[in-house]
């Protein structure tokens, strides 16, 4: 399984932005989907989460009526729109895939992206 992000960049303030995260390999829909996001010399942390079917999402209170976590079975992706962007928002934003595990564990996802640069400017 891999795990591919883009649509990450340089935003001003209150403004939007929307990741993806396309996954080839075994069947999607079987795979729980994260965003999570590591910024300069912190921890890497939780952002959102949705379920295989798209049944159940969650979020991290920090994004929580700013962010929408959504997938696309058919076309193996998942998406992160991001609205009402904070500098506090810059980091690197990474997708992950977890086959059976919900809520998720961020120490137990099973496959990773690389990650995207996201960069929010004052």
């Amino acid at each position: 399984v891999q795990l591919v992000e883009s649509g990450g960049g340089l935003v001003q303030a209150g403004g939007s932005l929307r990741l993806s995260c396309a996954v080839s390999g075994r069947a999607f829909s079987v795979y729980h989907m994260g965003w999570f996001r590591q910024a300069p010399g912190k921890e890497r942390e939780f952002v959102a989460a949705i379920s295989g079917r798209a049944s159940s999402t969650y979020y991290a209170d920090s994004v929580k009526g700013r962010f929408t976590i959504s997938r696309d079975n058919a076309k193996n992706t998942v998406y992160l729109q991001m609205n009402s962007l904070k500098p506090e928002d810059t980091a690197v934003y990474y997708c992950a895939a977890e086959g059976s595990r919900w809520p998720l564990v961020i120490d137990a996802m099973d496959y990773w992206g690389r990650g995207t640069l996201v960069t929010v400017s004052s």
